[in-house]
């Protein structure tokens, strides 16, 4: 059998984009290979289930049209589906002048990206979050918490439904592109397909490469390190709490995150990662820290960005210093409050000259189109970029 399309990742994003692709051409067969036993193991699945409103992207930008209509589809899909989401609202707080400064910035940048935000002063804020403290805030009144992985199977089961197929456990080790179609081989198993769509996140550079196409960069795993907050603490904030974030970095600091269920988070931070699907804190892969070591994009990376490493790695190491990054805004935590979480770990793609990547990054042939980065926030708007990705698939293929 010959496939219309096959996507190879099951996460949020390859899920959509194979929905979409199936919804678009009735009758096509679409074919989505996993090489995990589930769907939405990796980045999907380990994220802090934010819907985010879109405040931090430039005004008229990919990225922020895309977050602002990907917040809206994803809280329309959840009500078609029932699946539960809230909306506590967000609110980043700003705890000296200069965040204050870079705090007002970002008003004007929401205004205009047409977001409803409401300026709180430092009484304004400690009367609508007592254990917060800060020079000033802003409210973001849209952003919401979700679980993605309950999304994920929402889409899978919806993919059945429209005749898509979905194989769990393919490790693929070989893609073979003709004039005709592409070859997609796991092991003695084997696929064909007029068109191929890889959406592989933390494995996207190498199965670019194993596709035989040329790269200019790769992905360097950054470990996004979380805890739970004690069950006694948990009603400390209503509100998701965020730090003004460091224009310099792709990261948007540790944060304080009411969870859909019912517990809190905070984090994640962001170190070097020595392993890219490996969760636990003593997970190492030899194979994943050579190839960032033999890039030259990585130590341009470390070269510009000393600093935040030194600082980011100090935190993952010392509790304390992790935990005094939370107490610049919610003075109350104690040690005792954090406890163990699994982390989370980014995909962020560098290119040769060892500039982070912070949007969309495809690579194409004439039967394949590999999704090489989806920038944060990928979980929110999941659904628009499915479609941009899918009707850039078909564009290709006709």
């Amino acid at each position: 059998m010959t496939y219309e399309h096959i996507v190879i990742g099951g996460g949020i994003v390859g899920l959509a984009t194979a929905v979409e692709l199936a919804t678009s051409q009735p009758g096509r067969q679409v074919l989505l290979l996993e090489k995990e036993t589930r769907l939405g193991l990796h980045q999907t699945g380990h994220n802090s289930g934010v819907i985010h409103a879109g405040i931090y992207y430039k005004p008229g930008s990919l990225k922020a049209d895309l977050c602002r209509r990907g917040a809206e589809a994803t809280k329309a899909f959840c009500r078609e589906h029932g699946i539960p989401f809230k909306t506590p609202g967000k609110l980043v707080v700003a705890t000296n002048a200069d965040e204050h400064v870079r705090l007002r910035a970002l008003q004007a940048n929401a205004k205009e990206n047409g977001i409803d935000v409401e300026y709180l002063d430092a009484t304004e804020l400690t009367a609508r979050e007592p254990d917060i403290i800060g020079v000033g805030a802003l409210r973001v009144k849209a952003s919401g918490i979700v679980d993605y992985r309950r999304i994920c199977d929402v889409l899978g089961n919806r993919l059945r439904e429209l005749g898509g197929t979905i194989m769990l456990g393919i490790n693929v080790d070989a893609i073979t592109e003709t004039s005709g179609e592409v070859v997609v081989e796991a092991g003695s198993r084997q696929w064909r397909a007029r068109q191929l769509v890889a959406c592989a996140g933390l494995q996207s550079d190498r199965l670019a490469r194993l596709a035989g196409l040329p790269i200019e960069h790769q992905i360097v795993p950054f470990r996004g390190e979380y805890y739970d907050v004690a069950p006694a603490r948990r009603g400390i904030v209503q509100h998701m709490i965020y730090p003004v974030p460091d224009p310099a970095m792709p990261f948007l600091g540790i944060h304080l995150t009411p969870m859909i269920d019912g517990g809190l988070t905070v984090g994640p931070n962001a170190v070097l990662g020595l392993a890219r699907e490996g969760y636990g804190r003593l997970s190492v892969s030899v194979g994943d820290v050579a190839d960032y070591l033999r890039f030259p994009g990585f130590w341009k990376v470390i070269a510009r960005h000393w600093r935040s490493a030194l600082t980011e790695g100090r935190n993952s190491l010392s509790k304390a210093s992790y935990l005094a990054e939370c107490r610049k805004y919610c003075p109350s935590l104690e040690l005792d409050d954090l406890l163990p979480r699994e982390a989370g770990i980014r995909a962020q793609a560098v290119m040769r000259n060892g500039t982070l990547v912070h949007d969309f990054l495809f690579l194409q042939s004439p039967r394949m189109l590999h999704v090489c980065n989806a920038p944060s926030p990928a979980a929110t708007a999941a659904l628009p970029i499915a479609q941009m990705i899918a009707e850039r698939a078909r564009s290709k293929l006709d």
